[in-house]
């Protein structure tokens, strides 16, 4: 996978006078079935989340609150994403390497991944998922 892959997508937003209301269904928004659901929220001023890969797992990651940046690489290129709306999130496909940072005051990151929790999955090092990505380490 590479960068061309990653995008955002806008879900579904039913506006009412009430408030607006957006939602995610596994097979109708998002390219895989929900294997956990996680949340990111108090994060310290110019602290950053993230800074791996996964080997399997795609991600899909929204902005509930406030704003950050998603920093994204395949090894080939990398580019920035800003989100900023709860209606539409960052599709991150497996093994491109990510970091999260700028967190505005109150921010809360939504992450949906297609795959549960096993630290065999992460590639925390760049200069590892750089070799990882080139073929000269599995």
């Amino acid at each position: 996978m590479n960068l061309r892959d990653a995008s955002i997508i806008e879900l579904p937003k039913i506006q009412d006078h009430r408030g607006n209301l957006s939602f995610l269904e596994n097979s109708n928004q998002i390219p895989f079935e929900i294997a956990r659901v996680y949340w990111i929220y108090d994060v310290p001023g110019g602290e950053s989340r993230g800074s791996h890969a996964f080997y399997q797992t795609d991600e899909v990651i929204i902005a509930l609150s406030g704003s950050f940046d998603v920093w994204l690489d395949d090894g080939k290129e990398n580019r920035v994403y800003t989100l900023n709306r709860s209606y539409k999130y960052l599709f991150v496909p497996r093994m491109t390497y990510r970091k999260i940072d700028n967190f505005s005051t109150n921010s809360l990151a939504l992450v949906v991944a297609s795959k549960v929790f096993d630290p065999k999955e992460y590639i925390r090092d760049y200069d590892r998922f750089l070799r990882i990505k080139n073929g000269k380490e599995q």
